[in-house]
C-alpha cells in the first residue's frame, strides 16, 4: 500500500488547478462573433424598417393635397391608417430592444452573479486535491454507507446510496475530476468517507475529507472569465489554491452523463 500523501503533493495540485483555469478562449470568440453578427442584423432590421416608415411618410406628405380635396370622413379615416402602420413600426422596434436585452441577461449569468458580496463554503479533499462548494448551494453532507453499483452507467458512478428514504447517486469525484491522473495506484489509495449532496438533487460527490467551512469575499476568488469548456469550474480560491465548484452547471453535466472531459 502506497501512502497516500503523494497524491497531495502541492506542486501536482498547483499544476493541474492552473492547466483548469488556463484554456483556449476559442469559445469566447466564436460567443462573441456570434453575437456581433446578431447585433449587425438586428442593426440593418431597424435601419431597413426607418426608411420604409420614412418612405410610407413622405407619401403621405405627397398625398396632403389630395387629402384636402376628400371628405371630412374619408380623411380620418386615412389618418387613422396611418397612425396604426406607425404604431406598427414602433411595436417592432420595442420588440428587437426586448430580445436584445434578454440575449444580454442570459449571457452575464454565473455564480460570481448570484452569490453575495461574502459567502461561506465548505472545503473538502479528494484524493489530494481540495475542492470548495458555496454553502447555498450544498445538499448536506452524509457519512457513506452501503453503495449499489448500477450497470451500464460511466465509469465515474460509483452507484446508488439509500440513507432513510432518500436514494443519491455517488459520484467518484477523483475519477469525474481528473480523469487524465486517475490511476489503479490512486484508486487503491482512495477512503471515501462521505457524500456531499449537490443541492437539492440526488447527486452527490465522494470525498475522503471534510476540511472546514470558510467565510470569504468575492475578490478571494479568481473566477474564470470564460466558462465554455468546463462550466463546473467557477474559479479558484486563491489562498486556499483550490478549485470553487459551480454546483448548477456541475449536476447539469452529471444528469447528461459528461464527463470532465466533455
Amino acid at each position: 500500500m502506497k501512502d497516500k500523501n503523494e497524491f497531495a503533493k502541492e506542486s501536482v495540485v498547483e499544476d493541474y488547478l492552473t492547466d483548469l483555469l488556463t484554456e483556449p478562449t476559442e469559445t469566447g470568440d466564436a460567443d462573441t462573433a456570434v453575437a456581433k453578427k446578431l447585433l449587425e442584423q438586428a442593426a440593418s432590421s431597424l435601419v431597413s424598417e426607418l426608411k420604409t416608415a420614412e418612405e410610407n411618410i413622405d407619401s403621405v406628405s405627397d398625398s396632403a393635397v389630395e387629402l384636402a380635396q376628400e371628405t371630412s370622413e374619408e380623411l380620418a379615416l386615412r389618418e387613422k391608417n396611418v397612425d396604426l402602420m406607425l404604431s406598427e413600426h414602433k411595436e417592432k422596434f420595442e420588440e428587437v430592444d426586448i430580445e436584445s436585452s434578454e440575449v444580454h441577461v442570459e449571457a452575464s449569468a454565473s455564480l460570481k452573479d448570484v452569490l453575495d458580496e461574502r459567502f461561506q463554503a465548505l472545503f473538502f479533499e479528494v484524493a489530494g486535491l481540495t475542492l470548495a462548494v458555496p454553502l447555498i448551494e450544498l445538499g448536506g453532507i452524509h457519512e457513506i454507507k452501503k453503495i449499489a453499483p448500477i450497470i451500464g452507467k460511466p465509469n465515474w458512478f460509483m452507484g446508488v446510496m439509500i440513507k432513510n428514504q432518500d436514494k443519491y447517486n455517488v459520484v467518484n469525484s477523483a475519477l469525474w475530476v481528473m480523469p487524465e491522473k486517475y490511476s489503479p495506484e490512486m484508486a487503491d489509495n482512495l477512503d471515501y468517507r462521505f457524500v456531499i449532496n449537490l443541492g437539492k438533487t440526488p447527486w452527490g460527490l465522494a470525498c475522503e475529507k471534510l476540511v472546514n467551512t470558510v467565510e470569504l469575499n468575492k475578490s478571494d476568488v479568481k473566477w474564470r472569465a470564460n466558462t465554455g469548456k468546463r462550466p463546473w469550474l467557477a474559479g479558484m480560491v486563491k489562498e486556499k489554491m483550490c478549485a470553487l465548484i459551480n454546483v448548477a452547471e456541475l449536476v447539469q453535466m452529471l444528469q447528461s452523463g459528461l464527463s470532465n472531459k466533455q
